[in-house]
């Protein structure tokens, strides 16, 4: 069942809650929503209390038409994580997630028993990769969500998961359909605008579980395996592609498990 509440700083968040136990947060990419976790809160909410969040911009949240910057999407959780009343919580962010995670982790390491990076990476935009942003904003601005979201969706799945996984591409379509255009472009911007963030990885001492997929089309393994020491834990899910949670949502549940299990 869906929640919401209001934050201090005026900004609504709806978001999944499910099950008892420490507080386990996701947090999903661009133009998804807490419904991209639908298959592993299912798994992870027998052991923990797992809140599956949309973020502002994105699914049933406030969508504000100003400069949001990922450091004030961490900044709108550590509102909602104080407002909830959560005790540490183990966080995990999905591609544009991870980036809030890490600047969660940055700005708010006293509120977390652990971190992992799903699909995600520490570097920030390349030059190229900024244009595409741009472009990517300007395109939305002139022909709206549907001609974006349709030529984005193919590239977050396994090619070979095109055709078989029909229902989950689709799924994932609907969700980036729904995501405000407001919302979409301010948050292109502030993905663009995103600073590295490789020292947190090599500083932290928090517990850390890096995820990525053989077919991410998206952010390759090399750039989400960018730290290997004690407490960083890395994970590669074979024949995934950018969308581990549905393409490969067992052997994804399995790693926060056992992770979480040792930490």
């Amino acid at each position: 069942m869906k929640k919401e509440v209001q934050l201090s700083n005026g900004i609504k968040i709806a978001y999944v809650e499910e099950g008892t136990g420490d507080s386990l947060v996701l947090i999903h990419g661009f133009c998804g929503s807490s419904a991209y976790w639908h298959k592993l809160v299912p798994l992870l909410s027998k052991t923990h209390r797992v809140i599956a969040i949309d973020l502002r911009g994105h699914g049933d949240s406030s969508a504000p038409d100003e400069p949001y910057s990922i450091e004030r999407f961490a900044d709108d959780l550590a509102l909602l994580v104080e407002e909830l009343g959560l005790a540490k919580i183990h966080l995990f962010g999905h591609s544009l997630g991870g980036y809030v995670t890490l600047a969660f982790a940055n700005q708010y390491a006293d509120k977390l028993a652990s971190f992992g990076l799903v699909h995600s990476t520490p570097y920030p935009d390349d030059d190229a990769a900024k244009a595409n942003r741009d472009k990517g904003a300007d395109n939305i601005r002139q022909n709206g969500m549907e001609p974006f979201i349709k030529a984005l969706v193919p590239k977050l799945f396994a090619p070979s998961h095109i055709d078989t996984m029909r229902e989950e591409v689709q799924l994932a379509k609907e969700i980036g359909f729904a995501t405000s255009p407001v919302g979409a472009v301010q948050t292109l911007i502030a993905m663009r605008d995103r600073v590295d963030r490789n020292h947190v990885l090599q500083e932290t001492t928090l517990p850390v579980l890096l995820v990525a997929g053989t077919e991410d089309q998206i952010i390759p393994a090399e750039k989400t395996f960018t730290v290997d020491k004690n407490n960083v834990e890395q994970v590669l899910l074979p024949d995934a592609g950018h969308m581990g949670m549905v393409e490969s949502p067992e052997k994804m549940a399995e790693a926060f498990k056992s992770f979480l299990n040792r930490n």
